[in-house]
């Protein structure tokens, strides 16, 4: 009885996760992109608000600025922090 050995190489590409910014630097992406977002929404918004309580215009406000900076401000944000440590570390 032979037996035959063979050896295969397989080649896997494996996306190596980047490392997670500190605390401190995701503190700070988070506000770059939650304060122009308030800013922006007030100016917009502040003047057909003026006549509601403020716990109103605060909900409308968190209504527009979360979804805005969770979803779509701080992905980008964290995106062009991991870009330009890469730059920077090479």
């Amino acid at each position: 009885m032979t037996t035959i050995a063979t050896t295969e190489t397989l080649s896997v590409n494996v996306a190596v996760p980047a490392a997670m910014p500190s605390v401190h630097r995701r503190a700070l992406i988070t506000w770059l992109a939650v304060y122009p977002t308030i800013t922006v929404a007030l100016a917009l918004l502040g003047p057909e608000m003026g006549g509601l309580p403020v716990f109103l215009k605060t909900l409308v406000l968190t209504v527009i600025v979360v979804p805005v900076s969770a979803y779509l401000l701080v992905p980008m944000l964290m995106k062009a922090n991991q870009r330009l440590t890469a730059r920077f570390t090479r």
